[in-house]
């Protein structure tokens, strides 16, 4: 959304020497009654349309409430790089922390030590441990907000086995694994499937480490390997992208049906042009809203505003309902 646009980049100008320099942007509102809060929003990947839209409903609420709001994120998905961003906000000494974890498990540690020194710590989007904050291994989060992603990927699941008329041949386009969200929506399709008890049959996921080039090359080897292909589901933008890239490719538009997860423009126009057939949108900018509105609640002493897992819910775009204000609402900013 492309969606995560990998740049070289080496450790340092990731964001963690630079990020103690300059900060990052910021979206900065003062005048009568802030609370002169310094809060910090590290997306998964900068410059990702997804996480544009997360930043301006963030940036919208810090404004509101009179916040500074400070933004940055790694130049592709990699808790190495985003390990240092939360350094140096540590060493701004922020008041809070809202985060879209790159991994699970590796940045649990980073994220505790911010905890631990007093920082509020809120992740958006993705989580970190089993996500589970009350009863899971990992509680110190105040909150994870974010879509249900299994549920996401069974809706996505069923709109495909409906679209391939409930019988053939799936393949899944999955990102990297050990990412908690697309994790989850691979196993709500794999629920979808199962469900039909052999009428859908599951060929193969590639993992194509948040890479449209590289899910298109997967992906035409996949077609080549099973001519019969029926349906394809890419758990995030870039195997969504890089499917339908393959599909066109191979001119099997509206033979090979596509459920695309994530609302970029060029989904959009993909739906439209009957490559792809559903278009699962999240709701990032509500995301980003409440995370900055929870963390000024924590601040504040509010607790009891705060709920520890917020799910943000969806917009199931078809070429039904593409032109409503619903869908034209859900789809993704690329500036």
């Amino acid at each position: 959304m492309s969606r995560r646009a990998f740049l070289s980049a080496s450790l340092a100008t990731a964001g963690g020497l630079m990020l103690a320099a300059c900060g990052g942007s910021a979206a900065t509102s003062g005048g009568a009654g802030s609370s002169n809060y310094t809060l910090a929003l590290i997306v998964g990947v900068k410059g990702d349309p997804f996480y544009i839209t997360m930043q301006k409903g963030a940036e919208a609420k810090a404004k509101e409430l009179g916040v500074t709001l400070l933004v940055d994120g790694p130049s592709q998905w990699s808790a190495t790089l985003q390990t240092p961003i939360v350094s140096a906000y540590m060493a701004r000494k922020v008041d809070a922390i809202i985060i879209a974890p790159c991994d699970k498990q590796a940045m649990i540690a980073p994220l505790q030590q911010a905890s631990n020194a007093g920082i509020k710590v809120i992740t958006v989007d993705t989580y970190i441990g089993d996500g589970d904050y009350v009863h899971g291994p990992v509680t110190f989060p105040l909150s994870y907000i974010g879509s249900d992603n299994v549920q996401g990927g069974k809706i996505a699941g069923e709109a495909l086995i409906k679209a391939i008329g409930g019988h053939g041949k799936v393949y899944i386009q999955n990102t990297v694994p050990g990412t908690s969200t697309t994790d989850q929506r691979e196993q709500g399709c794999k629920e979808a499937i199962e469900a039909t008890h052999g009428a859908v049959t599951l060929v193969g996921v590639d993992f194509n480490g948040d890479s449209a080039a590289k899910a298109a090359e997967q992906t035409t080897a996949m077609l080549q390997r099973v001519p019969d292909l029926a349906g394809i589901f890419g758990t995030n933008i870039y195997g969504s992208e890089g499917a339908a890239q393959a599909v066109k490719n191979a001119h099997k538009q509206g033979q090979v049906k596509i459920a695309n997860f994530d609302a970029p423009e060029q989904a959009i126009v993909d739906l439209k042009n009957n490559v792809v057939d559903i278009v699962i949108a999240q709701k990032p900018a509500d995301m980003g809203s409440i995370g900055v509105q929870y963390a000024v609640d924590a601040l504040k002493g509010n607790m009891g505003a705060i709920q520890k897992r917020v799910p943000t819910g969806y917009v199931i775009i078809t070429r039904d309902n593409v032109d409503t204000p619903e869908a034209q609402a859900a789809i993704y900013k690329s500036s």
